[in-house]
């Protein structure tokens, strides 16, 4: 197969149309027409409909487009390195986050980053979704104990733990082992009433009365140090504030969270997708996630 016939595609989808195409790249209509054709007969499926003002791709189209996007701009991406004869980090690296440690880490570090490497421009989207970096276009992921994907590789560079935190106002009760102590409690949307929250050390057992419920960690944070009532925070959110006085620890509950850097497993490892995984390992050389 022909690889040019795949750009040739690319780009006439993208403009809509043999003429939009030949005008923006400066190719020839008959040509890209030709390729497409081609590519057609190889493959022994229709991949464009050809309308009078517009064409559009079959679901054939559509597919191969999908599949090979990522692929070509590997190969694009190669191509100029080689050409410049240069692996340093360069170009655009468009990296998804948690907004939490968005928020908390990656204004610092992006500003670290650029210094160190000043010919990569730094894109970041914080978005509590699971993006697909294909289709969106992502060069890297971070994301929070994620699920074993096929398609993704990376690394864990840091570790979280979930800590009971209220303010020293509120006095912390002592029970027996296995009895249940109802208070006041700040929780989030994805509390479900009749939780029961325990702690790993001792045999502390809470009973949450929530008095607000609130979407945003920050907000949580906020209210706990106000005095509203207890909450579970990431240590990375609750740890300076315990250290200070602000907050008083209670104890942890269940297990570390695990922070990964992700990226596509077929991807080959530009230096920038490289640059950026090691710097980022480099910040938290213990291991541990805080702020």
């Amino acid at each position: 197969m022909d690889i040019n016939a795949l750009v040739d595609l690319q780009l006439v989808a993208t403009h809509g149309s043999f003429g939009r195409a030949s005008r923006e790249s400066g190719r020839a209509k008959a040509t890209l027409s030709r390729r497409v054709a081609d590519l057609e007969q190889e493959l022994g499926v229709r991949l464009v409909e050809r309308g009078t003002q517009r064409l559009t791709l079959t679901t054939a189209g559509q597919l191969l487009l999908q599949r090979s996007e990522g692929p070509l701009r590997e190969i694009e991406e190669a191509m100029t390195q080689a050409s410049e004869g240069s692996t340093a980090p360069r170009g655009r690296l468009r990296i998804a986050a948690p907004l939490v440690f968005s928020q908390l880490a990656l204004g610092r570090l992006s500003a670290l980053f650029r210094a160190q490497y000043p010919q990569v421009e730094l894109e970041v989207v914080a978005e509590d979704r699971m993006v697909d970096l294909v289709q969106e276009h992502f060069d890297l992921c971070i994301r929070i104990n994620p699920d074993e994907d096929s398609n993704l590789v990376g690394r864990c560079f840091a570790r979280d733990s979930l800590v009971l935190v209220a303010a020293p106002t509120l006095p912390m009760p002592r029970t027996r082992a296995g009895q249940t102590q109802t208070v006041p409690a700040v929780v989030m949307p994805n509390y479900r009433d009749g939780d029961v929250w325990s702690l790993r050390q001792g045999k502390l057992l809470i009973a949450p009365q929530p008095v607000l419920r609130l979407s945003s960690l920050m907000m949580v944070k906020d209210a706990v140090c106000a005095g509203a009532g207890v909450a579970l925070l990431p240590w990375s959110v609750a740890g300076t504030l315990v250290q200070s006085g602000q907050l008083k620890r209670w104890g942890e509950m269940g297990n570390e969270v695990e922070l990964w850097v992700l990226h596509t497993s077929r991807r080959l490892q530009s230096p920038k997708v490289r640059a950026f995984v090691e710097f980022l390992c480099a910040q938290y050389p213990d291991g541990r996630f805080i702020t």
